[in-house]
Formats: C-alpha cells, structure tokens, sequence
C-alpha cells in the first residue's frame, strides 16, 4: 500500500507499531476474540513502547510526540485487531487527553504518569440509557456537599471502565440549573474502587469483544472537591473538544479495518481458483478488491489531513469539518469493505475462523461511536451554513 505523505520518523514508527501488532496481537488475536480476553499484558507492553503516551509531554513521562503518530498507531493496531486498537484510542483520546486538556497541575501529576505509562487505563463517561450526543439530558448529578462531590447516576457503553487496570473514570454529570432553565453540566474524575461506584459485568457485544467496555452506576459516590476536572459548567464544551481529536483517531481505526479487508481480499483472490483460475482474474472480484484500494487511499488522504491541521494548531470549524468528513467517509466505507471482503471470501467469509468475519461484525459501531454518522452529516451541513437542526 502506498503511504500518506509522512517523515522518515513516521515510516519508522509505522513500522515499528506494525512489527509489534504482528507479532504480539495476531497470533492470538482469534482466541481473545472467542474468549472475550483482555490482554492486560499486551496493553501494558504498549505502554512500554510509549503507544500511550505519543500525545503527552515529556516532563509527565510522554514522548511528546504529534497527534499524526497516534493516528499511525491506531491504523496499525486495527489493521490486525479493531478491538485493540479502541483500546489505544479511548485510552489516551478519552482517558488522558480530557486530564491533559483541562486538569490542574496537580491533577495532572496525580493521574497521568500510570496512565501514560500505560500501567494503567481510564475511561470517559458521558453516554446514559437517555443521553448520549444530547448532553442536556444528562440524568447523573453532582451535588456539592461541603468538600466533596456526591455523585448518583448511571452510565452506559464505557470502554476501559472496568478492567483490572482501569484507574480511573470521568464522567458527565448535571451540577445544577443554569438561569435560562438549561442543565449546567460539569465533568468529575472519580477513582476505581470509590465507595458507590460499581462497573457492571462486561457487555456482551456484537464486536469489539477483546475491549473492556461496561455500564457504570454511581450510588452517592464521595469525591474531594478537586476531581471537578476543569471549570464547573463546561463540561459539555470539554466533551465537544475532546469529540474533535476522538472523530479523526476513529478515522484512523476504520483506516485500518479497510486496509485489512484489501490486505485479506488480494492474497485470498490471488490463491482461491475456480475453473481453474485464481478469482481474481475475474472482473466481478477483481473490481470490487480495486474498490477496497480506493476506500483505503482516500480514506487515509482525509484522516491524515485532518490529524496535519490538527498538528498544525487549527482550532474551530475548519479542524470541525475536516474531523467530520474524515470520520463520516471512513467509518461507512469500513462497513462497505467488511461487507464486500465478506463476499469475496464467499462461505468462508461467514466462518469465524476467518479474520473476515472478526472484521465484519467490529465495523459497525465505527458508524456510531464518537458521533453517528446523522450526527456528522448535521455538523457538516452547519459548517457549510445549512441551518439544519
């Protein structure tokens, strides 16, 4: 496959994120995937090679790298394994970066370095049974008594909320009215193992079913007044910005379910024969796998160039749109490729000895999480002055 434009450091880190997921995710992949297994020690080993890290500064333990390595590393990650690489992905987009974002100097000395160390993992609790991207209806609450926080509520679909190694989870939660009658919503950082705070049993899920995701419920949890993460009140907007890096990171992980569907499709046609030929001397194969190369070229061209303008320090509707388009596209065309590498491979695409069908069954949720693909449709529309509501 051809590369984006990419320094020589990039190709490296490729590289070496490649050679790691080949080596230490494949040959095991398939049974994780059976078992439902998370692989607490191949998470930490990434955290060894600073994976989760990339985006962090050096001075708290990071490597203080660009937001395009990151996506590098979770295209390479996905192209073996969607699963593993959700878990990067939420683990620095939706664990570390709200903390980088918008802590104290304090909170961030506190929490980051085991999370970026990866020693440890958290989680961003936001989606309820009734609220997901309508933050306004956010049911969990907050109440400030004395010097803590008394949290009740619950939460829904919280990936690296439950795991042996989760440290901690911050979560969206109503903190009184504001004047105009709206909710005034503010984000809390509460520890593992707080008093109240109970992970249910792992979700049961279509696919992704190597990632740690629960539901949450909090029964008059206590935290110390400084987990407020960030000013009280705007944890709506700290939810949007975190979205914006979140959409292009999810681009890259469809990236690299696309290139593992052309990956699978090209050997697997160039081997199979009928009628004494390899398939893909067949038009009808031959142009759906040219398909897939298209899927994947143009895919990578729109995230790649959404993670530049985000390096680039582009802030505000440009990086908005960009993140939107680059999400809408890829995430809708992995489900076409998993759908049509399915059909290439024939009945052995419905075996889930085939990595085919694993690829099939985690593409579907690349459409909804981190906004569905209506929600990004709507904010491309406004960014084009559409008043659509």
């Amino acid at each position: 496959m051809s590369q984006p434009l990419e320094s020589a450091d990039h190709r490296d880190f490729r590289h070496l994120v490649r050679d790691f997921a080949r080596a230490e995710v494949a040959p095991h992949v398939a049974q994780w995937d059976r078992d439902h297994h998370f692989p607490v020690d191949v998470v930490q080993k990434m955290g060894d090679l600073g994976f989760f890290g990339l985006t962090a500064p050096e001075e708290l333990g990071g490597v203080g790298s660009d937001f395009t390595s990151l996506c590098i590393a979770i295209e390479e990650l996905g192209r073996v394994d969607q699963s593993i690489g959700i878990t990067l992905e939420a683990g620095v987009g939706l664990g570390i970066n709200p903390i980088l974002t918008f802590g104290t100097q304090e909170q961030k000395e506190r929490w980051l370095p085991d999370l970026i160390a990866g020693r440890r993992l958290a989680g961003f609790g936001l989606t309820e049974p009734g609220a997901g991207s309508d933050a306004g209806a956010t049911r969990t609450k907050a109440v400030l008594d004395g010097e803590e926080w008394v949290v009740d509520g619950a939460k829904q679909f919280i990936t690296n909320s439950g795991s042996e190694i989760t440290s901690l989870v911050t979560v969206t939660a109503r903190t009184g009215t504001r004047e105009n009658g709206s909710a005034e919503i503010s984000t809390i950082t509460i520890p593992a193992g707080t008093p109240g705070f109970v992970a249910g049993p792992s979700y049961d899920k279509l696919g992704w079913h190597i990632s740690d995701t629960h539901p949450l419920t909090f029964d008059g949890v206590r935290v110390p007044a400084d987990h407020l993460l960030g000013e009280r009140g705007r944890g709506y907007a700290q939810f949007l910005a975190t979205l914006d890096d979140g959409r292009i990171a999810i681009a890259a992980l469809a990236v690299g379910c696309i290139q593992a569907c052309l990956d699978l499709c090209v050997e697997y046609s160039g081997q199979r024969t009928t009628f004494g030929k390899p398939i893909g001397a067949k038009q009808g194969v031959a142009f759906q796998v040219a398909d897939l190369a298209t899927m994947a070229e143009v895919g990578r061209a729109m995230t790649y160039r959404a993670a530049a303008l985000k390096d680039a320090g582009v802030t505000g509707p440009d990086l908005k749109q960009a993140a939107s388009i680059a999400k809408l596209y890829t995430s809708e065309a992995a489900v076409t490729a998993t759908r049509i590498a399915t059909q290439v491979f024939g009945g052995y695409g419905f075996m889930e000895e085939y990595p085919v069908a694993r690829f099939y069954r985690d593409a579907k949720i690349l459409e909804i999480g981190e906004g569905t693909s209506e929600v990004q449709r709507m904010l491309i529309a406004r960014g084009l002055g559409l008043p659509v509501e």
